[in-house]
């Protein structure tokens, strides 16, 4: 019997697994907006007029940015929690015959519920940062033929 608990418990490990990987790549992403947010920040000090406008435009796009990440890393770790709950769940069932099997599927349920969530808000990052990264119309030049 246990080795089909362990079998049982494989497919919300390689969700585990997934999580991790999620994790790893918003950390990144993180790091690399908080560096940007800390140019921005001397440049801050250091512009006027349009150039200091568009500055403050970038830090506020960026800020967004930080807060899209961390509700997304947040919601990403409860969703790793709840999948650890669900296999200390399934072990505790195989051994202590106590119907715990709805509980741990709701807790799976959870896990995927925060994980789609968290997978929105990365959405919503990525579109941020595209948007941050569109080049303004006064550098297009548009009304010039080339």
């Amino acid at each position: 019997m246990i080795a089909q608990t362990i079998q049982l418990a494989l497919a919300p490990v390689f969700v585990l697994v997934a999580i991790g990987n999620i994790i790893a790549t918003l950390t990144q992403r993180l790091g690399r907006v908080v560096d940007r947010s800390r140019q921005l920040q001397t440049q801050h000090g250091e512009t006027e007029g349009m150039a200091h406008d568009l500055v403050v435009r970038e830090i506020r796009l960026t800020d967004r940015r930080i807060e899209l990440i961390g509700k997304a890393l947040l919601r990403l770790v409860l969703a790793a929690l709840s999948i650890g709950l669900t296999v200390v769940l399934l072990f505790v069932e195989e051994f202590a015959h106590i119907g715990l099997n709805p509980v741990a599927a709701g807790t799976f349920i959870l896990a995927i519920a925060l994980l789609m969530w968290a997978l929105l808000l990365f959405l919503r990052e990525t579109r941020e940062a595209t948007a941050s990264l569109r080049i303004p119309e006064m550098y297009l030049e548009r009304e010039r033929t080339l």
